[in-house]
């Protein structure tokens, strides 16, 4: 498969996470998101506002993380988290799941998190849960698919980046397996060329997240009008 620049642009979260972002970085962010014609910033909550005014009038989203990138918070403060950032202009959260419960098995336990949360932006934003795939097996990567579908998410996603590993081809087909069509499934972690890229899309992601968006649709044999 062959994408061209802007059809795989469309596909990018375009990502900073650092805990050292700086104003003026977050500023190119959402400048290079506008214009190469990526799908949203996803940015840490302190700077949603930010981008929600830079982008204000252009089809690019915010989004934010929550939970963000250990996912052993309280449920509740999650939940607040997440209604805080919709507040200040997200449209879209990437939720970290909690971790621990998922490993020790306790279901019910990861599934109510992810609902606090999916309940706490009912209506005003879309839910993406982030499984931090290191740590877990296959069996695991399916059980919190299912759970992050049985509480209401949009998305399942591989990686915060912070954690061991990343998104891989396989993990990806594995999650596309596992959800229903109207599910999306998001590859974050290590997708920094537009191979890579593409060979997520082909596993069946529906959404990329990665900052490297510039460097990914530069490599693309064609993109100069960027």
């Amino acid at each position: 498969m062959t994408v061209d620049p802007k059809t795989l642009a469309a596909y990018i979260d375009h990502t900073l996470l650092k805990p050292d972002a700086r104003r003026e970085a977050i500023e190119k962010l959402c400048f290079e998101a506008r214009k190469y014609g990526f799908y949203s910033v996803c940015v840490n909550g302190q700077w949603v506002s930010l981008c929600k005014e830079l982008l204000d009038g252009t089809p690019v989203k915010v989004a934010a993380v929550v939970g963000f990138p250990l996912g052993a918070g309280k449920s509740e403060v999650k939940a607040f988290e997440a209604a805080e950032a919709v507040e200040d202009g997200a449209s879209e959260i990437d939720m970290v799941l909690p971790i621990g419960s998922l490993l020790d098995g306790d279901y019910d336990a990861v599934r109510n998190d992810i609902a606090h949360v999916v309940e706490a932006v009912s209506g005003s934003a879309i839910v993406k849960v982030i499984m931090e795939t290191g740590f877990l097996s296959d069996e695991q990567i399916v059980a919190a698919c299912k759970l992050s579908e049985e509480a209401g998410a949009h998305f399942v996603k591989t990686s915060t980046g912070f954690g061991p590993g990343g998104a891989t081809v396989e993990h990806i087909r594995l999650m596309r397996a596992s959800v229903s069509p109207s599910i999306g499934v998001k590859a974050s972690g290590g997708v920094r060329d537009a191979q890579a890229a593409q060979a997520m899309i082909e596993a069946g992601a529906t959404r990329l997240g990665t900052s490297s968006g510039v460097a990914i649709i530069n490599g693309i044999q064609g993109s100069s009008t960027y």
